[in-house]
């Protein structure tokens, strides 16, 4: 794991200003504290900051070159076939001077340019600067695991990891409302869109090239969604089973001690278990799990101690506290760069920082619930597809429905979501499919309560966060709602979960792993029959299959994990919390701000339904105003 960052000016004549640069890669220093380098060559300067992982000595230091100097890169990332890619360079003619996956890279572009990128397993960012072509080629992993933001006008290309790093170049902190709007409807942006107007983000799997003064950008990996109707439900397990041990086993790949995230839910067991499996270091595996004792719904110790005894790994626990919160979140939202996401940073971050303290590289299970099916909407929303087809007679979905019969067992799950439920139904039923997804994905309520009319005319309205969403939810050839669902989870609500998984480990200087997001098993669950990935409404019904052999039974028969909730609503009950809130949100800054109506966030302060997300987000857009347009980093 590393920081990166650069300046390109296009007027090959300007050469690169330095002290410009070392702010910039100085800022980044939380992401790779081992080391740091520099490149300036004419008008292009590249700035790195090393969180050493694989081959700690020196001959992995970046910016990094090829023999004769003529191609150049910094990196971000871990590639995770790089021993089999090494051998098949070495067998074409090429020479190592590392062991480190930078060079793979490096070479691979050498032998293939952009085709390379469909050769890498892994998470990764990275700039290549070609001086024989004076082409400059950047590319992000598939699923967004890494990030790579820039921005670009007619006079410079400047990229960084974070935004902070391009801010501090000199650019200005501007609101880009359009993606303010997506955040409020959903959490996190959409597209290449980011908080600052003017900075974009490389969208998973697409590169970017600038040459002459063109950039272009371009998809160079996708999801496909057609069916493999020949394969039977148990060669799929098997081949899902195989794929996800084949994963974990490459990802143990480390010349530093790793660690594994642990909550007590499936997709943390299973990479616990594995990895405890492949582990082959003499110091006993070590697992980390953060809890509330605020009763089971939050505290899953339970589950976590009995994988760990299963397992022997050595344990570790942390139990955040509400004055964490407090002190805690403004410099959370400060290492985001821009909020996305709910309120499981501020635990995730905890954890994290207790990892950090033991091990250099965790593990986590991140994926699982987009790509299976995990979410307890998913049942909600398929409940209601099923009374509508008993009520109306309807089949929308032919022979991907799930029926209301078929449904009836899972239905226990929803024990708890009554809020939820009501929340749903509350603004009508059974409308089109999108709509009706939109509706339970939306976490802002009624915002022409909360927000001024000035401000809502700057960010559109809510019709345009729905158009917006309809054109990614309704993508062409995913039968089934479970199959649209997904993809657009995984498209748009996966990256975001990435995003804060990579700063609350960067933050800390830990580098994160996610084994069940090979993208190899993401493409095995694409061609797989709805009714086989959530038969019956079963939450990773096919999943469960696959690892029914190597986790605890005590797991695969959980019915009430709900993910890593954070006790808000106990919380804001407090008064150290209450005080924090309205310290904020009713400050003379965010009065003059212009954006709230004060007597509607007066209300919803006084209560909010149990999980729900509207103080959160107003909480969290106050804090990133006053860190980067208040303040000048």
């Amino acid at each position: 794991m590393c920081g990166i960052c650069g300046i390109y000016n296009l007027n090959h004549r300007e050469g690169i200003d330095k002290s410009r640069l070392r702010k910039m890669t100085d800022i980044l220093s939380h992401r790779g504290p081992d080391d740091e380098g520099f490149l300036i060559d004419g008008n292009m300067g590249l700035g790195h900051k090393r969180l050493s992982i694989i081959d700690l000595s020196s001959a992995g230091h970046q910016p990094m070159a090829n023999e004769d100097k003529t191609v150049w890169i910094v990196y971000n990332g871990e590639i995770y076939n790089h021993v089999e890619l090494r051998k098949e360079l070495v067998q074409k003619g090429y020479e190592f001077k590392s062991h480190s996956d930078t060079e793979v890279i490096l070479h691979l572009y050498e032998k293939e340019g952009e085709n390379c990128l469909q050769k890498l397993n892994g998470m990764f960012a990275f700039l290549i600067w070609d001086k024989r072509k004076r082409k400059i080629f950047a590319a992000r992993d598939r699923l967004g695991i890494k990030p790579f933001y820039y921005y670009s006008d007619k006079k410079k290309f400047i990229f960084a990891s974070e935004i902070k790093a391009i801010l501090k170049y000199g650019i200005k902190a501007e609101p880009d409302f359009s993606a303010i709007n997506d955040y409020l409807a959903f959490q996190f942006c959409l597209g290449e869109k980011t908080f600052f107007k003017g900075i974009k983000k490389i969208e998973p799997g697409h590169y970017l090239i600038l040459k002459d003064g063109e950039l272009r950008v371009r998809k160079y990996w996708d999801l496909d969604y057609s069916i493999d109707a020949k394969q039977s439900e148990k060669e799929f397990i098997e081949e899902l089973s195989n794929l996800i041990k084949e994963s974990v086993k490459i990802q143990l790949r480390s010349d530093v001690p790793l660690g594994a995230h642990l909550s007590g839910g499936i997709d943390t067991s299973i990479v616990t278990c594995l990895a405890s499996r492949y582990f082959n270091f003499k110091v006993p595996f070590k697992t980390f799990t953060g809890f509330f004792p605020f009763g089971k719904e939050y505290d899953e110790r339970k589950y976590a101690k009995l994988v760990s005894n299963r397992t022997r790994s050595q344990y570790f626990e942390i139990s955040p506290k509400s004055s964490d919160f407090v002190n805690i979140l403004p410099k959370l939202i400060y290492f985001m760069d821009e909020p996305a996401g709910g309120p499981g940073i501020f635990p995730q971050y905890f954890v994290s920082k207790l990892a950090a303290k033991n091990v250099k590289v965790v593990l986590g299970g991140q994926g699982g619930d987009e790509v299976w099916g995990g979410y307890t909407r998913y049942l909600i929303a398929y409940l209601e597809q099923a009374l509508k087809g008993a009520i109306l007679g309807l089949q929308e979905e032919g022979k991907y429905v799930v029926t209301l019969k078929s449904i009836v067992p899972n239905l226990g799950i929803l024990k708890g979501y009554a809020s939820t439920l009501q929340y749903f139904w509350q603004e009508g039923i059974f409308g089109s499919m999108d709509e009706r997804y939109f509706r339970l994905i939306k976490r802002m309520g009624n915002m022409g309560e909360i927000f001024a009319d000035s401000f809502l005319k700057k960010i559109q309205d809510d019709s345009s966060s729905l158009t917006d969403f309809k054109k990614l939810f309704n993508y062409p050839n995913t039968p089934s709602y479970f199959n649209r669902m997904t993809h657009f989870d995984i498209k748009t609500l996966l990256p975001a979960l990435l995003h804060v998984e990579d700063r609350t480990s960067m933050a800390v200087s830990l580098e994160s792993r996610v084994p069940l997001l090979d993208h190899r098993i993401l493409e095995l669950s694409t061609k797989i029959p709805p009714t086989m990935k959530f038969k019956g409404g079963e939450a990773k019904h096919i999943l469960k299959a696959a690892v029914k052999d190597f986790i605890p039974k005590e797991i695969l028969e959980r019915k009430e994990k709900i993910g890593f909730a954070v006790p808000l609503s106990e919380w804001y009950r407090k008064k150290e919390v209450k005080t924090f809130l309205r310290a904020v949100l009713l400050s003379k800054k965010a009065r003059e701000r212009g954006i709230y109506k004060i007597e509607g966030v007066k209300r919803l302060l006084e209560g909010e339904r149990k999980f729900g997300r509207e103080i959160w987000g107003l909480l969290c857009l106050e804090l990133w105003f006053r860190n980067f347009i208040d303040k000048k980093i």
